[in-house]
């Protein structure tokens, strides 16, 4: 169902249902109306964070560099395509005025 909000208390029991073995994933999609694409999302993130999953980052928590370094090579991408941009609006402007 879209737009409903889960809590990470409900996310975490009800993929420890599912990997301790006591609910089967279709049982769980049926019983809490879930997807199961969005189930299994679910499952990668608490097998990837553990029960570090689903809580939010919040600002100023330490990131490891490769995840830095991403961030930045993202930034620096977006900069480098407004600058492009705003060169040819510029280039644009001084042939329309007969500046060279």
């Amino acid at each position: 169902m879209p737009g409903r909000v889960f809590s990470r208390e409900f996310k975490l029991t009800v993929v420890r249902q599912v990997a301790n073995g006591e609910k089967r994933p279709a049982q769980v999609c049926r019983e809490h109306q879930l997807s199961e694409s969005l189930l299994a999302r679910w499952r990668k993130e608490y097998e990837v964070r553990g029960e570090a999953a689903f809580a939010s980052r919040q600002e100023g928590e330490p990131t490891s560099p490769e995840q830095r370094v991403a961030e930045l090579e993202r930034f620096c991408g977006q900069l480098a395509l407004e600058n492009h941009i705003l060169k040819g609006a510029l280039q644009a402007a001084r042939s329309r005025s007969g500046v060279p």
